[in-house]
């Protein structure tokens, strides 16, 4: 990856919950997130699905990859992989400090191109798959969240 100090960088990663998130954990996260990335100049988007994390974080170089290295080191996360790590122009979710959309189980026979899982974002056969998904997940948040006003925060 090149580096543009001063610049702004975007990170996606994925990551387990070690215990499961209900409700009012979500939402205790989301306060918390959103408190703290409004201070540090930080925006994104999450996803949590079956004890599942999708996170976009943008901002500022230094201050996203020592958030990164926290929440690697959270006990609350297992298992987080950085998917994408780039320099960006501009941000993607300027006006969120943290956006977020709970993703319901589905029941019954999904419709073509349902996107049912999180495991195309971590293909290890055809990294372009990754920045495809995960272009894919930025695209239907953005849809829904203004088709259903989900939490944008």
């Amino acid at each position: 990856m090149t580096s543009t100090p001063g610049g702004l960088l975007s990170v996606l990663y994925t990551s387990t919950a070690r215990a499961p998130f209900g409700d009012e954990d979500l939402r205790a996260l989301l306060e918390q997130s959103r408190a703290s990335n409004a201070d540090r100049d930080l925006t994104g988007m999450l996803l949590y699905r079956g004890g599942r994390f999708v996170q976009v974080l943008e901002g500022p170089e230094d201050t996203v990859r020592a958030l990164v290295e926290r929440i690697g080191a959270d006990p609350r996360h297992g298992g987080m992989r950085v998917l994408i790590e780039q320099p960006i122009p501009h941000r993607e979710f300027a006006e969120w400090t943290m956006g977020y959309q709970p993703i319901a189980e589905t029941t019954g026979t999904a419709p073509t191109g349902f996107r049912d899982t999180f495991d195309d974002l971590e293909s290890r056969d055809d990294p372009s798959a990754t920045l495809r998904a995960a272009r894919e997940l930025s695209l239907w948040f953005r849809v829904r969240q203004r088709r259903t006003g989900a939490d944008a925060g």
